[in-house]
């Protein structure tokens, strides 16, 4: 599993927020989307083999701009994750 941090611009409102998580789960079988207008951001948690351009382009494709991606390895956080340290 990954985890995929977009730089989304462009959502003003939890609305906005809304459509872009719709694009994404209409592009891609992602596990869970999540996005903030407040911080310009989506985050998208997917199996390894979906790519990062069909989500950019389904964003892009509603009207907003996607700036800066970072991909990483998902990490699972649980009520005891801290004891993993």
């Amino acid at each position: 599993m990954k985890e995929i941090t977009l730089k989304v611009d462009g959502m003003q409102c939890g609305i906005c927020e809304s459509h872009v998580n719709d694009a994404v789960r209409k592009a891609a079988n992602v596990k869970k989307v999540t996005s903030s207008h407040t911080a310009g951001k989506t985050v998208v948690v997917c199996e390894d083999n979906i790519d990062v351009e069909v989500i950019k382009n389904a964003i892009q494709k509603d009207g907003y701009n996607v700036g800066d991606v970072e991909v990483k390895p998902y990490e699972k956080k649980g009520l005891f994750s801290f004891l993993k340290k």
